[in-house]
């Protein structure tokens, strides 16, 4: 925290890095862009679902290997790679990280790099598509890599680079992750004093860049409620105790939560996302199961929901003769953007790309297990519009989602000239 906060201050007394140093990396940035734009069309192309990520950390991990990385471990939380550069200069050591899986979406874009690719997820047989970005999230890390091997006479510290598999969640029944990488050593072995990360921004014009200090993405919460009732003929529901009628009052009660036992100032969603049962139409079924997120950035928020979606739940089946079972996972806590880096990171930014292109963001419901290392060590996570200029891209997690390749250059410069600046102490 001192050498944060003694950051700042150099910044804010009217410090600037060395224009020879802001330079190289501007030309490092054109030399290897091309085959930056490379990677990540195939890395879109094919993309993998979590813990799966095996094709693309073999092209990471042969990357970095190609570049001249002497430290290169592979199979870290299952498909992870980590590769450590050690500047010529002595210095601190920063982590950067990037998340390599996709979704189980079925991409609908005219791109002709556009994913094909089919597997089975959860028994369905589903699309896989990098509907969030972690495309783009890759590729630049690769270049920061590229270009700070390059440069690496002249790096002051060293740089853990992180390729996290599964950040959207490990298959059922998997560990995986942010969590899985901490549990295995990664931030213990190499102790990194601050860890730098960014997500695509759908929205959000190439060249921009969002933030939000402290609060930045929410808790993640994942809740299965399964209601169970006496199936029955579906012309006679007076012998059935129908689990799809109290699961329909169940939805509808969950929403009370948020607008009848929160304060209308705390943030928060509950979300029910999977609504399963029943085998025929003629059939009222034995059970249903109802699955779904919750969304928050306080834990007494948190706690109320959990304790309000229980007594509503036993309260509805109870009064319709059947019962429930529910399991409420905590999955990923608050993003946090540690305040006094934040300050001084949007003050680099604003050097690269142009302080009107630097702007402040609302808290996001969205969550982000990057929060697991940000709990770790001081953290800063920034947003970068992928959005080409004049057009609509399609949101987040949805199949017409679209990260124009102009970002990749920015991107890599924004998190480039970040890691360098901290690293020498300006």
């Amino acid at each position: 925290m001192q050498r944060i906060a003694t950051l700042v201050l150099i910044l804010w007394a009217g410090a600037a890095p060395a224009a020879a140093q802001e330079e190289r990396i501007v030309v490092e940035v054109e030399r290897v862009i091309e085959r930056i734009t490379e990677l990540r069309h195939r890395i879109h192309e094919y993309p993998e679902l979590g813990n799966r990520e095996f094709e693309t950390a073999r092209l990471v991990a042969d990357h970095l290997v190609g570049l001249g990385f002497d430290e290169v471990r592979t199979g870290v939380a299952h498909t992870g790679v980590v590769a450590v550069l050690r500047g010529g200069r002595p210095g601190p050591v920063v982590a950067v990280r990037a998340d390599m899986d996709a979704l189980p979406v079925t991409e609908d874009t005219d791109l002709p790099f556009a994913s094909t690719v089919r597997t089975t997820y959860l028994g369905q047989e589903v699309g896989v598509m990098h509907a969030c970005g972690h495309d783009v999230h890759v590729a630049v890390q690769l270049g920061v890599a590229s270009l700070f091997k390059a440069l690496q006479a002249e790096l002051p510290g060293t740089v853990v680079f992180l390729f996290q598999p599964a950040e959207e969640g490990p298959p059922p029944g998997e560990q995986g992750g942010a969590a899985l990488m901490l549990a295995e050593g990664v931030f213990d072995e190499f102790q990194p004093e601050a860890v730098f990360g960014l997500h695509a921004r759908a929205g959000l014009d190439v060249g921009g860049i969002e933030y939000t200090p402290a609060g930045a993405l929410a808790a993640v919460d994942h809740f299965r409620v399964t209601i169970r009732g006496e199936q029955a003929h579906g012309a006679a529901p007076h012998l059935s105790v129908d689990p799809v009628v109290t699961a329909a009052q169940t939805i509808t009660a969950l929403q009370t939560i948020r607008s009848r036992n929160l304060s209308p100032l705390a943030p928060s969603v509950v979300t029910v996302g999977i609504v399963r049962g029943g085998t025929r139409f003629n059939i009222i079924p034995g059970e249903v199961l109802l699955e779904g997120t919750v969304r928050t950035y306080d834990p007494d928020v948190q706690d109320t929901v959990e304790r309000r979606m229980r007594e509503i739940v036993d309260g509805i089946t109870r009064a319709a003769g059947g019962s429930f079972e529910l399991e409420y996972d905590r999955i990923t806590p608050v993003v946090i953007n540690d305040r006094d880096l934040s300050a001084w990171a949007v003050q680099v930014l604003g050097d690269v790309v142009g302080t009107d292109r630097v702007s402040l963001a609302d808290p996001w419901m969205a969550g982000e297990d990057f929060a697991y290392l940000a709990n770790e060590v001081p953290g800063f996570f920034y947003f970068l519009g992928t959005q080409k200029p004049g057009t609509t891209s399609g949101g987040h997690h949805s199949p017409t989602f679209r990260a124009d390749d102009g970002a990749l250059p920015v991107g890599v410069r924004a998190m480039a000239h970040l890691v360098w600046r901290y690293l020498d102490g300006r």
